[in-house]
């Protein structure tokens, strides 16, 4: 089998041979091919460093360029990289090797870092090399001794005119327009005109050459990018200045629908905004979505630029595709100054975009409390309940405390519901802002809710339930003593107990917690089957599913409180959840598979005993006075003139060093 050869480019080139064939003879040869570039990349950058570490000179800054920018000799410039004419890889880190057949390969590597199929190295022109370094004498000559070669592309389509416009090399540039001035509006594979390739890398004099000669200032690329709008994107004033005044187009719109006015805007370059506008330029045309420079403006928060705008006549209240106004994007973008600067011009804060939402409800899903506050005077109320959302649920939403604690100060209806089809987009059919609040554990948002005013009994699945299930008895507290149900039932999960009890069977505090405040215990031991034989298990859905909304109730059938301390996850505690539930009743009868989990373990037969009828008269006697009080007076059972034994007896406190 031979051995694969690969040439690693640089400082210290090396060739893997037969000596270091036992390292990679697993590999590929695509995969040695990849380890060279990986070395070769790798060469490059430290090659980088080091002419940093040299201290290259430093030159000022062009227009649109970096201040101290290190801008290589001109010697050192190699010609644009030899693209795949498929793909555009400007941007894009090029490495070369050579392999073992000793073709010489160039390959890419993407921005992501994925790599590209290395390709066959394209030789550079000799007189690419001529341009490149200004050797106008040399350049005569060759065009002399072959004058075919001007009109010879390269893969992507350059000609020597092209590169003397991207190199900047004027003297060059009239060398080939002398001998071929039809040339001059000549493109690129992409599309790219001598003139534009000048402007899009600052070179000036070339710039200022070429339109003399009469190059068309109007001819755009692939994209539709004409050079006025490049000489935007570098913020090249001069450039700007020059094109508008060989006549280019200052409305004239790129592939997406943006204008020169839209780049100037995004870089917050009033200079030539005031340009752009003095020769004509639109301040309202949209982009094919819509989108307007003054939307530009809000939405990348180009304050300076956005006051220019409106000044000039721009429309504060134009909407984009999606309906969102220029004031609604920036209170998306937390741009403070620039929503201050809408209010002050009259937005309308009203308006919303095609998701129903308006201002204030972005700015409070974005949780920026001062946005917020300036929103508020000027929103509608109205407007918020016809959008079928409050922006307390964005902000509960959210965990935005804050902005939570702003709008309820402000007077928004914490009760406030969604609507029947913004609640469909939830699978638990949630409604309320309390809902979301305790859906995601926030026990501040909940306690600022509740404290409000906020009614917890409101939705489908009552929130205790999802308080309850996830084990916080900070939340079920504060729940419970606001007047939560704690009989709450799961409509799409019928149950024959209160479901409250089913979420808590693991966590025996919580489970006396609520049957202290009138969970019903009883219910727990109503079996339909009683003494004689149970049908088989069924197999139940998981604990998380629970609360999964279903319009499809036909088929449901009530669970038993004795099938779901059978299934497998809980009928290890069956035994104490059972002794609990018999503190809560009087005289109960314990159904066959109830009796048959005490038979199990033979500690509880303690509690199997417990359970045998009648039962002892101090514990009917507490099931009376219970019922005659009620949960709410024997809360304040505390207050009254009893023994301090009689009260713990009657708040069930007797065990509670046992359970804990």
């Amino acid at each position: 089998m031979a051995v694969s050869r690969v040439t690693l480019p640089g400082p210290t080139s090396a060739t893997l041979g037969s000596e270091d064939y036992s390292l990679y003879s697993s590999l590929t040869e695509e995969e040695l091919i990849e380890l060279a570039i990986e070395h070769s990349l790798a060469d490059a950058n430290r090659s980088s460093v080091q002419a940093v570490a040299n201290k290259t000179p430093t030159v000022p800054s062009a227009p649109g360029q970096a201040s101290g920018q290190h801008c290589p000799p001109r010697q050192q410039m190699v010609p644009p990289p030899a693209y795949p004419p498929s793909e555009n890889l400007e941007g894009a880190t090029q490495s070369s090797f050579v392999t073992r057949n000793g073709q010489r390969m160039v390959a890419w590597r993407r921005y992501d870092g994925t790599l590209v199929l290395p390709q066959p190295e394209e030789e550079v022109n000799p007189m690419i090399k001529v341009i490149m370094t200004g050797d106008v004498k040399t350049l005569k000559e060759l065009v002399k001794s072959d004058p075919d070669s001007l009109t010879k592309p390269s893969k992507e389509g350059w000609l020597a005119l092209h590169e003397a416009a991207y190199y900047g090399q004027t003297e060059c540039l009239d060398v080939l327009l002398r001998i071929q001035p039809g040339m001059i509006n000549k493109r690129t594979l992409r599309e790219q005109t001598p003139l534009l390739l000048a402007v899009a890398r600052d070179k000036l004099p070339c710039v200022r050459y070429l339109l003399e000669k009469g190059a068309d200032p109007d001819i755009a690329n692939r994209d539709r990018e004409t050079p006025l709008y490049k000489a935007c994107e570098r913020e090249n004033v001069r450039a700007v200045e020059l094109l508008l005044q060989y006549g280019s187009e200052v409305n004239k719109s790129c592939i997406q629908g943006w204008t020169a006015l839209h780049e100037a805007v995004c870089r917050n370059n009033l200079q030539i905004c005031q340009i752009l506008v003095d020769a004509g330029a639109k301040v309202s045309i949209p982009n094919m979505y819509g989108i307007t420079p003054l939307f530009v403006a809000a939405q990348s928060g180009r304050v300076e630029a956005l006051r220019f705008l409106i000044k000039n006549g721009a429309d504060v209240n134009s909407q984009a595709g999606d309906g969102a106004t220029a004031l609604y994007e920036a209170c998306k973008n937390a741009h403070e100054e620039v929503v201050k600067v809408l209010l002050s011009q009259n937005a309308d804060a009203n308006i919303a975009a095609k998701g129903g939402l308006l201002p204030l409800h972005i700015a409070a899903q974005r949780g920026n409390d001062r946005i917020v506050s300036m929103l508020i005077p000027v929103t509608s109320r109205a407007r918020v309940r016809r959008s079928g959302i409050s922006p307390l649920h964005l902000a509960a939403e959210r965990n935005k405390n804050d902005v939570l604690e702003t709008l309820i100060e402000a007077g928004f209806d914490v009760n406030a519901t969604l609507s029947p089809d913004r609640s469909k987009m939830y699978e638990d059919r949630r409604s309320t802002v309390l809902y979301f609040a305790v859906c995601n554990n926030n026990i501040d948002a909940t306690a600022m809710l509740l404290e409000a005013g906020a009614y917890p009994n409101l939705d489908t699945f009552n929130p205790l339930l999802v308080a309850v299930r996830q084990g916080c008895i900070k939340t079920v507290t504060m729940l419970v003593e606001h007047g939560a149900n704690v009989n709450s039932c799961i409509p799409t999960h019928p149950t024959s107990f209160p479901a409250t009890i089913m979420f808590c069977m693991k966590y025996l505090p919580m489970l006396k917690y609520l049957l202290d405040n009138g969970c019903d215990a009883e219910s727990c031991f109503q079996c339909e089957y009683g003494s004689r034989p149970h049908p088989p298990l069924k197999m139940f859905r998981s604990q998380r599913d629970d609360l999964r909304y279903t319009s499809d109730t036909s088929s449901i059938t009530k669970v038993q409180f004795c099938e779901m301390v059978s299934t497998p996850s809980v009928y290890r505690w069956a035994g104490p959840i059972i002794d609990v539930l018999l503190d809560y009743v009087g005289n109960v009868q314990l159904c066959a598979r109830l009796i048959e989990h005490l038979d199990s373990y033979e500690d509880w037969s303690v509690i199997k005993e417990k359970s045998v009828p009648p039962r002892p008269l101090m514990q009917l006697c507490r099931m009376k006075i219970h019922k005659i009080l009620g949960i709410k007076r024997l809360k304040l059972v505390d207050t009254l003139p009893l023994p301090g034994r009689l009260i713990k007896y009657l708040k069930h406190e007797e065990r509670a060093t046992k359970l804990t």
